[in-house]
């Protein structure tokens, strides 16, 4: 598999960086997680535009989907090779009402089923192309997912937002990356079930075994460097701060 950062900021965009988005990649089959603010156009650096096979979208804030509105405009109204078939997207219930509500004026209320093919996410184990998934509801105000990854031996586990949840640490148990958020600073926010700060990632990632761990969603106006230091306390394995365009290869 290989992973690549397309967006980590939390929130909203940063300077550097679109909201969360991540491309997965095996056999030739590209699945995206996510597509926040700003994703779309840094995806386009990393594969085209209608080259995406599947899309994930944890939850339904709009850090995590809201460029699904301008792919939609890019998949419906193409004109170069007609309108693109249906793509998969997997999504809470009711993403197809969220984005057509989001969107405004789509031409009909079934346009979005024109280009997206929706499946509704519940806990349990799938497959999406080459890869065997297994997803848990995590603790957000909303409901959201994390999303477990597995392909040729190989693991991926992707917490999207959560605050601490015993379903995550299984999700994550020895997986070989561990894309864990870290949207609040140990010591001044302090909100239950809605984010997670460093030392808890790192914390979670040490209970789970996990083989490395990738800080992400990190808000412009908190500081990476203390989450990652905080991490760094409580977790012995490798440790990083997500930064976009970056690479894994597992």
């Amino acid at each position: 598999m290989k992973l690549t950062v397309v967006g980590c900021s939390g929130s909203f965009p940063s300077a550097e960086s679109a909201c969360s988005s991540y491309l997965v990649e095996a056999d030739g089959f590209r699945l995206l997680l996510d597509m926040g603010n700003g994703a779309l156009g840094e995806l386009q650096r990393h594969c085209g535009l209608y080259d995406l096979d599947a899309i994930f979208l944890s939850h339904l804030h709009a850090d995590h989907f809201i460029d699904m509105l301008g792919y939609f405009v890019a998949r419906y109204y193409r004109h170069d090779g007609g309108r693109c078939a249906p793509i998969p997207v997997y999504g809470p219930e009711g993403t197809e009402q969220r984005l057509t509500t989001a969107y405004g004026d789509t031409p009909s209320a079934s346009s979005m089923s024109e280009v997206f093919d929706f499946h509704t996410v519940k806990p349990g184990t799938f497959e999406i192309g080459p890869f065997t998934v297994h997803t848990e509801r995590v603790r957000h105000p909303v409901e959201a997912y994390g999303i477990r990854i597995e392909h040729g031996g190989s693991s991926l586990t992707y917490s999207g937002d959560t605050g601490v949840s015993e379903a995550l640490d299984e999700l994550a148990r020895d997986a070989d990356l561990f894309l864990c958020e870290a949207a609040f600073t140990h010591g001044k926010e302090d909100i239950p079930n809605l984010h997670l700060n460093g030392r808890e990632a790192g914390e979670t990632a040490a209970r789970a075994r996990a083989r490395r761990l990738v800080l992400t969603h990190i808000p412009p106006w908190t500081d990476p460097q203390v989450n990652l230091a905080d991490a760094r306390a409580v977790y012995p394995g490798p440790v990083e701060l997500a930064v976009p365009r970056a690479t894994y290869e597992l």
